[in-house]
């Protein structure tokens, strides 16, 4: 008999359906919060009404707007944010925006936890990829200050208490866990993605689709993931095209949202591969963002690993409704039919990079839990080869 271990998230609610403005009033009042400190991407903040709309609702109890979140992450943002929330005094935080004032909010509220007060202090609690492959992760304690997420993106990074942070001085994009960095409250409201570049959101889909198809294809697959990435893949093959032709369709924006949140069953609990491992020091190196690393990673990966989930990729394929392709052809033609890159060169990536890639990606969690065993550098050259 097989041993499992499903862990939830210190998450309560999820919300769809009702305007941003009204849920995150309501949440703040189920937590009985009074100082709540909003941070933001600055195209929220500053070209459209969403924080503003947001911070009518909250009146008195909005201390401020932090809004130096920048892609990927990198750790001196993080100390600032944690800065910004001391300063305000802030009992919770909200978050408006993608995968990037997300993982921002993640990593300080770890360092709230811990006390800590720089960067140094705290890359001693990045996880550690040991030399065989196992992971080393920190203990964090409780944290006093939990956040409210309204997600405008289909990262997924919402569903998590794994943030991705990058260090620009070695070049390498770490993973910070903390039980309670996930949202207390999730909001989806499909109005505000709107305002999402149709880049960032169709390629941030892919992502989500990335999640669903590394949760079936894990070498430790679950019950429970399996199932819910299997539903998210059947609802992002109709809706996520639907969003690309009618970029006002707020159901089928919503149908999107409801398949990110399907797909992230697998995040922190089942064991990803190289497409996420290898994305992350696309970002780091190539400064890729995370929607573009799934498009033009995932199907290599799949190919590369077709020797050993075969089965697990007819999964994927019939979830298309496409029994009998191959997984990696039936995820090819659905990047391009939503109109997003298919390879590294399409991104920027240089050739030249493809060996500091593949060197800086052997310390990634996810790189060496891959399905079909990466234990050097040559192997994940051989991906990137396949995505060139």
């Amino acid at each position: 008999m097989n041993e499992g271990l499903f862990q939830f998230l210190a998450q309560e609610r999820i919300i769809w359906g009702t305007p941003a403005p009204q849920a995150v009033r309501r949440e703040i009042d189920i937590l009985g919060a009074r100082r709540a400190l909003i941070v933001a991407s600055t195209t929220m903040a500053t070209r459209t009404n969403v924080v503003d709309d947001i911070k009518e609702a909250l009146g008195e109890t909005a201390v401020g707007v932090f809004t130096g979140c920048r892609e990927h992450t990198p750790i001196d943002t993080v100390i600032d944010c944690v800065t910004a929330v001391r300063n305000a005094q802030a009992d919770v935080i909200v978050t408006v925006g993608g995968g990037t004032p997300i993982d921002t909010v993640k990593a300080a509220i770890l360092c709230l936890a811990e006390e800590i007060q720089n960067a140094d202090a705290l890359k001693d609690y990045r996880v550690i990829v040991n030399d065989d492959g196992s992971r080393t992760a920190p203990a964090v304690g409780p944290s006093s200050i939990r956040q409210i997420i309204v997600p405008t993106t289909l990262s997924g990074a919402e569903f998590s208490s794994l943030a991705g942070v990058s260090d620009p001085a070695r070049g390498i994009k770490d993973g910070y866990f903390s039980r309670d960095s996930a949202g207390i409250a999730v909001i989806l409201d499909s109005a505000v993605t709107v305002h999402t570049p149709e880049w960032l959101w169709l390629s941030t889909g892919i992502r989500a689709v990335d999640h669903a198809v590394e949760t079936i294809c894990s070498r430790s697959a679950q019950p429970l993931p399996d199932a819910t990435a299997i539903h998210a893949l059947k609802l992002f093959s109709s809706a996520l095209p639907r969003t690309k032709e009618a970029p006002y369709d707020l159901d089928a924006r919503q149908q999107c949202q409801l398949a990110v949140w399907l797909a992230a069953f697998g995040l922190g609990r089942v064991e990803y591969g190289a497409s996420h491992g290898i994305g992350h020091q696309l970002g780091a190196i190539g400064g890729v963002s995370h929607g573009h690393t799934s498009c033009v990673l995932l199907p290599s990966v799949l190919r590369w690993n077709a020797a050993v989930n075969a089965d697990q990729q007819e999964t994927v394929s019939a979830a298309f409704e496409r029994c009998g392709d191959a997984a990696a052809d039936v995820i090819e033609e659905f990047i391009a039919l939503v109109g997003q890159p298919g390879s590294l060169r399409d991104v920027g990536i240089k050739e030249g990079q493809l060996d500091v890639i593949a060197e800086g990606s052997l310390e990634n969690m996810m790189v060496r839990s891959n399905p079909r065993p990466i234990i050097k550098a040559s192997q994940i050259r051989e991906i990137l080869e396949m995505a060139w």
